[in-house]
């Protein structure tokens, strides 16, 4: 079956030069310059279907930009190959950018000192986008990311969050079939977020568009993607659902219990219990490994000695799993 994105084992190393501090290594280092080769990708292979939406993180210096501005076309692979919708990015740039959005959180591809309409109609005339498909699009997007209040204001005065959502639509105006987004919400308030998330998701269920995330927002990931893939230090470490990886990685459960008055706990084997700070209820937190003591005994134990209020699971943070992966750690 063919695939939208093939990445077949790609390597990409840069040279980087390495020096002694002060003076005399910069004068040594003009005499015989020294490099050392740092693979910032390490032979990485996935397939990525039309109208996914996959998260593609990693800490920092982990080589997610690198794979980023390869399928970009940017950058070229020194080993492996590349094949995005039939173009091979860095070979068919010019065709193959037609189909591409791109959205950099932190760059912008709007005139600072233009209103926004006319950053907009620029880029109409630079992807020659026909009247009624600019129309339409335009249209649809400034009423989703609700855009009508600041839509002729210049670009320097918007806020972060403004200027952002005016850069998703940048992205999308010409109907792009993929969409890649870097920290799509950094610095974003949090109904700013949520208006970006929505549209996000719109957008990927009415017109089947594939994107791409790289974020250090996990909410970004946990409220928009189905699957994550993980990479550390040029390699792939997890390529898979959300679901999976709490399966796989989540071993620890927390159960939080709120009782009806002041109650001590006797010891459970396997399960260490926390007193929650709360001002006129009593909480206590049970963190067990779900390999070893299973949820129902636990609850049944509880319920059937103490008088219980309320009783609710915790799943780990999905945050504290990636932690944990990039540790090389089980939560």
């Amino acid at each position: 079956m063919e695939h939208f994105i093939e990445v077949n084992e790609v390597t990409k190393t840069f040279k980087v030069s390495k020096r002694a501090a002060g003076i005399p290594g910069m004068l040594a280092n003009l005499v015989a310059p020294k490099v050392e080769k740092k693979k910032a990708v390490d032979n990485i292979s996935f397939q990525i279907d039309q109208g996914e939406m996959v998260g593609f993180i990693g800490p920092n210096g982990a080589g997610k930009s690198t794979m980023i501005k390869m399928l970009s076309g940017i950058l070229c692979p020194d080993a492996g190959s590349i094949v995005v919708e039939g173009y091979i990015p860095y070979k068919q740039r010019k065709d193959y950018v037609k189909n591409i959005g791109v959205v950099f959180g932190q760059k912008s591809q709007l005139q600072w000192d233009l209103p926004v309409c006319d950053s907009f109609e620029l880029l109409k005339a630079i992807y020659a986008i026909p009247d009624d498909v600019y129309k339409d699009n335009l249209e649809q997007f400034v009423e989703l990311l609700e855009m009508k209040d600041f839509i002729n204001q210049p670009v320097r005065q918007l806020s972060l969050g403004q200027r952002m959502r005016a850069d998703i639509v940048a992205a999308l105006l010409h109907s792009p079939q993929i969409v890649f987004f870097d920290e799509p919400t950094i610095g974003v308030d949090v109904v700013g977020k949520e208006i970006i998330r929505n549209f996000i998701k719109k957008l990927n269920r009415e017109k089947n568009i594939t994107m791409l995330f790289t974020t250090h927002d996990m909410q970004d990931i946990e409220k928009t993607c189905e699957r994550l893939i993980i990479i550390d230090k040029g390699t792939k470490m997890y390529d898979g659902s959300i679901q999976d990886i709490r399966g796989k990685y989540g071993k620890a459960r927390r159960l939080d219990v709120e009782f009806n008055y002041d109650t001590s706990v006797e010891s459970i084997p396997n399960v260490a219990v926390e007193n929650l700070e709360t001002e006129g209820r009593y909480k206590k937190r049970f963190i067990f490994q779900q390999d070893i003591v299973e949820m129902h005994y636990l609850m049944n134990h509880l319920l059937s000695r103490y008088s219980v209020r309320d009783i609710k699971v915790a799943e780990p943070e999905i945050d504290e799993l990636i932690r944990a992966i990039y540790n090389g750690e089980v939560v």
